[in-house]
């Protein structure tokens, strides 16, 4: 891209952010749609607003090839969003392209299996994270964002904050998910999060700053699935209940 070019998408491209961020998309949303208007930049070497609707068949016929249709609706819904947000202008998407809707649920894991799960996994927070989301109902991120104000030990709730369309929840906590959590605080003893992305010496965790990283749970909810053999299609969203007997609070 020429230099000229290049300031003039560096533009849009931060005007693009600012709209979204300015809308009160989450922090994830941002990330992939904005990743959409980097894509069909790159793609051409141009900046985007000089594409004609034949280039834009063309770069989603391309797309189609090499990715989901996961990815190309998101892609169609970022660009969507930049050209009627940014651009203001018309997005013609229909005649562009169209994604199919094939609407698929991720397979249940049984009371059974999230024992196994729970019961096979080594490090103690790790354990703690699979009980407490499963035995909530709570999506990962919403797992990973629990802070020590946010339990009711009297009450036996759980205030989950900014969950799925930024709705604030209390959540019905159960006695072993309860002292299970308690038994990790104790471990780090952070002024505030559950989960902080940190190991080694108390005083290292107990400094951290942030939340237990998001890929890190993943991996390690997939070395678990793999040990275990099952084979089904998991996700963490509204998970079935686990068992009170399946956590220790051994380290």
């Amino acid at each position: 891209m020429e230099a000229t070019e290049n300031a003039r998408f560096d533009a849009l491209y931060q005007a693009h952010l600012r709209a979204l961020k300015l809308r009160g998309m989450s922090a994830s949303t941002i990330d992939v749609y904005s990743r959409a208007v980097r894509r069909v930049a790159e793609y051409y070497d141009c900046c985007p607003d000089t594409l004609t609707t034949e280039q834009l068949e063309v770069y989603f016929a391309a797309l189609v090839d090499s990715h989901s249709w996961s990815t190309v609706k998101i892609d169609r819904i970022g660009l969507q969003f930049f050209w009627q947000h940014v651009l203001k202008l018309d997005w013609r998407w229909i005649e562009i392209i169209k994604v199919p809707q094939v609407r698929t649920l991720p397979d249940i894991l049984t009371v059974a299996e999230i024992e196994k799960m729970i019961g096979a996994t080594r490090h103690l927070r790790y354990r703690v994270f699979l009980l407490a989301t499963y035995s909530m109902g709570l999506r990962l991120s919403e797992t990973l964002a629990l802070q020590v104000g946010d339990i009711d030990g009297q009450r036996k709730l759980v205030h989950i904050r900014r969950g799925k369309g930024h709705k604030d929840r209390m959540v019905p906590l159960p006695d072993l998910t309860y002292e299970a959590l308690r038994a990790l605080w104790r471990k780090h003893r952070h002024p505030y999060l559950l989960f902080p992305n940190a190991v080694g010496s108390p005083d290292r965790i107990r400094s951290a700053t942030s939340h237990m990283d998001r890929g890190g749970a993943q991996a390690a909810m997939k070395v678990v699935v793999e040990q275990c053999g099952i084979k089904k299609k998991y996700r963490f969203t509204r998970c079935v209940t686990a068992s009170p007997r399946t956590c220790s609070n051994r380290a």
